[in-house]
């Protein structure tokens, strides 16, 4: 029987080809776009990448490490195939960055109202205390802004960081104002907590792809499905209902989630 179908498959020119499995690695700590619900990690990025690269022929594995600086580094390193960052000069050299973005970010500055912080320019919170997520990045002048004024503390979560805040520990944490939002709304004792209106700045969520991986030949291919998804309007859709599932979830008690 083998046999026959070999000789079919000889005669028709048709190969069988196993799926290749990629590494995407995510730390879900960012609804809408990824959050763990305690079994399996959900939101707009990891649909995005399993349907992109699901339809380019691929079998995603999703890797999950313990903080978005680890991400970084193993996809630098070639350990993992794929992430979703913002594109900073010092990511490039070891990673392409789609050219399509999957989506539009605005970077806020949340504060406690209890404790006001004047914010018209980045050079103003520099007489504050801030907080961020290790590994995260908001632009080179971000970064030498943090190099230059060592007033930052670095945690690995963002409930971590947000408790930090409410209790007067820090003065303002920078944040995706999407994220920022949907994490105080069911925080507790977050209250007083707000998204000052000047944004600190506007950047673009893109695919990431190690440069020591197979898929870097392919960043055209991935840029091209990448722009049928976008103008079908499929990463709008599924972040509407990413939106929507993480607002239902929390609302959940905790034993049934």
């Amino acid at each position: 029987m083998w046999q026959l179908l070999w000789l079919l498959l000889a005669l028709t020119g048709t190969t069988v080809a196993a799926t290749e499995k990629i590494r995407y690695c995510d730390y879900p700590v960012y609804p809408p776009i990824s959050w763990s619900d305690g079994k399996q990690v959900r939101g707009l990025a990891p649909s995005v990448v399993k349907r992109l690269f699901g339809n380019l022929g691929y079998e995603v594995e999703i890797v999950v490490l313990g903080n978005w600086k680890r991400c970084l580094l193993d996809a630098a390193e070639g350990r993992v195939d794929v992430v979703l960052a913002y594109s900073t000069a010092q990511r490039e050299q070891s990673m392409h960055f789609s050219t399509v973005p999957v989506l539009r970010e605005e970077v806020a500055v949340f504060v406690n109202r209890q404790h006001p912080v004047k914010f018209e320019r980045l050079e103003d919170l520099g007489n504050y205390r801030g907080g961020l997520l290790f590994g995260e990045s908001y632009g080179l002048d971000f970064d030498r802004f943090v190099a230059r004024h060592g007033n930052i503390e670095w945690v690995s979560d963002s409930r971590q960081n947000f408790g930090k805040l409410i209790r007067g520990r820090i003065d303002f944490i920078t944040q995706e104002r999407r994220t920022g939002q949907l994490l105080v709304e069911n925080l507790p004792g977050a209250a007083d907590i707000q998204a000052l209106p000047n944004s600190l700045s506007v950047d673009y969520l893109r695919i990431a792809v190690s440069r020591r991986s197979a898929l870097a030949e392919r960043m055209p291919a991935i840029d091209a499905e990448l722009q049928r998804m976008v103008d079908a309007g499929e990463i709008e859709r599924w972040l509407n209902e990413s939106e929507a599932t993480y607002r239902d979830m929390v609302k959940l008690p905790a034993h049934a989630q």
